[in-house]
């Protein structure tokens, strides 16, 4: 993009087209031999630029174009991916939504974005039509695949009419121009659609290629395929592994590895859920991956005992990273395995909380005083003391400005800052720093169990329960009137134990509690079948379903 005034995320694809047309951008799994063996189809810079460039044309030649926001449900595939640069290159505002979240979400989050294009499978276009989705607004329809008794036009026949060679000029949007409306995972509610400027994205860029060091000619293996559209702006190739997206926490753990070392892979993401899985199988089979440089892991706090399984793989000085953010802003902390595993890990055991490290270059953070209601603007006696426990509050170009077409949660989320035509995000999380200016992670604000007699943070009350070996993982509730919570504990147990097993076990986190004085007042333990989780990570608990679960079991 050098010399370019457009902050277009997509611009940085040419620019590599140009620059490496023969290298590989993107390799996706498509079939298999008769032995099960992968087979994987491959689109260089070059051809991913002209795929793109002409559904580019193609896309603007039925109205899809600057501003138009468009409705994308297609499964990753070489497609989408073309697909997405296009949506990008033309200037249109993409509207990327978890199919997993559910049909009432679903229709929710479509009807708040207010649509005027959908692009979708065969699949997704029925769940239009007969649900309702966008009715009121959708005037363009897209069809990946065949096309029934809906209206539009299918992609195929669509690029009939443009010419193949069609050279496209990517639309030089403004930095603060709307780029795509990403919904968030609703783990603590409704989800809402963060409004991404392509300033935001280019800014997400540079920080998480200042953070690890990432060099151009690298290969990345996103587990989460949204990632792979960063990798012409930090040059490297995606290798797509053979996964349900949906659901990283049932991955096949073979397929993971095997596209790691069939295309010496130096950059991995995964969920905790994902990161778990492979390292259970590779410690079991005693893999080594010695290509990677770096494994990066968001979603949700990973646990010390699931990095140093996985770092067994890695080659010596090789650390998985920890990034914190979320859908709004990301990334706002990082921090390696070297550290956790050294020092913090013990802290975490003990109930400080999860360490996130310090935050990167970009990002102001404070902690302010816990606040449920909206803070009309920015002061600094809002901050709390180095120790003290409050809400994470973040400002930096990555941060997201505003939910589209949600006043009321802008407000309650975001605090601005006078003369500065800026502002800081409320993160919805609870932290502190400590002595050294890192921060320490205490979980939702929301998640909070206010008693009469005190308040309990949940991240610190669970981390000294989930030391117990049987224990895999545990969620605190409050069950009863607000203000006056009795706190239960659910336990996910590690492996299934007999009814009288199951009693000493809660006997044993009994005592456990009343060894700490902030777990002393939790006297209820419900061992609970399987977690409730996000779709996006399979890692975040839906805390409100089992407290819901709680208030049922106690009654």
């Amino acid at each position: 993009m050098s010399g370019s005034q457009s902050f277009n995320i997509a611009a940085h694809l040419p620019a590599m087209a140009a620059q490496q047309p023969t290298t590989a951008a993107v390799h996706f799994p498509y079939k298999h031999d008769k032995n099960n063996q992968v087979f994987y189809q491959t689109l260089t810079y070059a051809e991913l630029e002209q795929q793109s460039n002409h559904i580019a044309a193609g896309l603007e030649s039925i109205g899809i174009k600057r501003g138009v926001r468009t409705v994308l449900m297609v499964k990753p595939s070489l497609d989408f991916f073309a697909l997405t640069f296009a949506l990008f290159k033309v200037g249109a505002v993409p509207i990327l939504i978890d199919p997993g979240m559910g049909v009432k979400n679903l229709k929710v989050c479509l009807a708040e974005a207010d649509p005027e294009a959908f692009v979708g499978i065969p699949k997704a276009h029925v769940a239009r039509v007969l649900l309702g989705w966008g009715k009121t607004t959708l005037r363009t329809f897209l069809t990946i695949g065949p096309r029934f008794f809906w209206g539009g036009i299918t992609l195929k026949k669509l690029l009939q009419t443009v010419v193949k060679t069609h050279h496209f000029e990517t639309v030089a949007t403004a930095e603060d121009e709307t780029a795509a409306i990403l919904f968030t995972s609703g783990s603590t509610g409704v989800p809402k659609g963060a409004v991404y400027s392509h300033g935001n994205f280019i800014a997400q860029v540079n920080a998480l290629k200042q953070a690890y060091q990432i060099e151009p000619g690298e290969i990345d293996l996103p587990t989460f395929p949204l990632f792979a559209l960063f990798a012409p702006a930090l040059g490297m190739t995606s290798v797509i592994p053979e996964m349900d997206f949906t659901r990283p926490g049932s991955v096949n753990p073979e397929n993971i590895i095997t596209a790691i070392k069939r295309f010496n892979v130096t950059t991995m993401f995964g969920s905790p859920a994902l990161i778990r899985r492979v390292g259970l199988y590779g410690e079991n089979k005693g893999v080594n991956l010695p290509s990677l440089k770096r494994v990066i892991s968001a979603g949700a706090p990973v646990p010390a005992g699931e990095l140093q399984r996985f770092t067994q793989m890695l080659s010596p000085g090789i650390q998985i990273f920890t990034p914190y953010g979320a859908t709004e802003s990301l990334p706002v902390c990082s921090i390696g395995s070297d550290e956790i595993l050294r020092e913090t890990r013990f802290l975490t055991d003990q109930g400080q909380g999860v360490c996130l490290g310090f935050p990167v270059s970009s990002i102001q953070l404070a902690i302010i005083e816990i606040n449920d209601h909206e803070i009309p603007f920015w002061q600094d006696n809002l901050m709390v003391a180095a120790g003290e426990v409050g809400e994470i509050v973040v400002k930096g170009p990555q941060v997201t400005r505003a939910y589209f077409n949600r006043p009321e949660s802008t407000r309650l989320a975001k605090i601005p800052v006078a003369d500065e035509h800026n502002f800081f995000h409320r993160m919805g999380d609870l932290g502190y720093l400590d002595q050294q200016g890192r921060v320490w992670f205490c979980g939702r604000k929301s998640h909070r169990v206010v008693t009469s007699q005190k308040t309990l943070f949940t991240i610190p009350c669970e981390a000294v329960f989930n030391t117990h070996k049987k224990v895999f993982r545990t969620a605190l509730v409050g069950v009863g009137a607000e203000e006056e919570k009795q706190p239960v504990l659910c336990i996910e147990l590690e492996k299934q134990l007999s009814d009288g097993e199951q009693k000493q076990l809660i006997e044993e986190l009994k005592d456990i509690a009343q060894k700490h004085e902030m777990t002393k007042c939790i006297h209820q333990f419900l061992i609970h079948p399987q977690f409730p989780v996000d779709i996006r990570h399979n890692a975040k608990i839906f805390r409100e379903k089992l407290s819901s679960w709680a208030e049922e079991r106690l009654s």
